[in-house]
């Protein structure tokens, strides 16, 4: 029996010590964002972009406004989406001035021409397709801010998070899509996990879908979204297969992080290394979001 359900994550670099309350209202409004699609009978894609597009404008994670800065103080961008029914997907890497660069995603998805466009291009891709740009600005909070310049006086680089989501709806498709601001610190141009395609975001209908955060080349390295549906579909059991892959990233990655996975029948689960990775999942047998942290 396969049962509509989402999962959300507010990436494996969040602090518990910082705003925790924020953190549990961001992933439980994103889980109720998608949800609504869901519960209205909608599509696993247009939940998973909902439930990212509230956590993109939430100024607590670091996608969208809230992204992490580049040493150079500014904001860059990267964001996939995935249905799996015909493994249909779009990502976009390196942007500047989009406020839901998930959505940007999801129409380089509806192009059908290409799966993966970066920096200007991205840029004038979302152009062509009506989306509006924003001040770049506006995506910077204070908070990102100060986090810059005290990373500044320490000449070193820090982890940023990642947020994303995974969905099954009532017809069986499974989707998934994540977005990130990247590593606080980064290199102009660096692009992470989260835009690629079976690195951080997978999804097969007949067997689940994944979305990755954490060390983003370790990620990468490991190809950890394909490898934890690969787990998944072997095992049959959601909560082995997140285990194994992130015991994966630490062990061959070299590197820390989570994931979040549904699987076709709407078993949802989730692991991770790090000390948190806020996580929000909604289906019919609850009354509202459960936040397990």
């Amino acid at each position: 029996m396969r049962v509509p359900t989402i999962i959300v994550h507010g990436g494996a670099g969040a602090d518990l010590s910082d705003a925790p309350d924020e953190l549990r209202h961001g992933v439980r409004a994103a889980a109720q964002a998608g949800w609504q699609v869901l519960a209205s009978g909608g599509s696993a894609l247009d939940a998973v972009e909902s439930a990212v597009r509230s956590l993109e404008d939430h100024p607590r994670f670091n996608a969208g406004r809230g992204s992490v800065l580049t040493v150079d103080g500014t904001v860059e961008m990267d964001a996939s989406i995935m249905e799996g029914d015909r493994l249909e997907c779009g990502a976009v890497a390196a942007v500047t001035r989009i406020a839901n660069p998930i959505t940007l995603a999801r129409r380089v998805l509806e192009s059908r021409r290409h799966v993966l466009l970066v920096g200007p291009g991205a840029i004038q891709f979302a152009r062509s397709s009506g989306i509006a740009e924003c001040a770049a600005e506006s995506l910077v909070t204070d908070r990102q801010r100060r986090r810059h310049a005290q990373l500044a006086a320490r000449s070193s680089a820090a982890d940023g998070g990642t947020v994303g989501a995974v969905a099954l709806d009532r017809h069986g498709t499974v989707a998934a899509a994540t977005s990130t601001g990247g590593t606080a610190g980064k290199h102009s141009g660096r692009v992470g996990d989260s835009a690629l395609i079976g690195s951080g975001t997978y999804a097969d209908s007949s067997i689940g879908g994944v979305s990755c955060t954490g060390d983003g080349e370790a990620i990468v390295r490991v190809v950890l979204g394909s490898r934890a549906l690969h787990y998944l579909k072997e095992a049959d059991n959601p909560d082995y297969a997140a285990k194994v892959a992130v015991d994966l990233l630490v062990e061959e990655g070299r590197g820390q992080g989570g994931l979040i996975l549904v699987d076709w029948r709407g078993r949802a689960a989730y692991a991770h290394s790090t000390p948190l990775m806020p996580v929000a999942i909604m289906s019919p047998t609850l009354a509202e979001p459960r936040v397990p942290f």
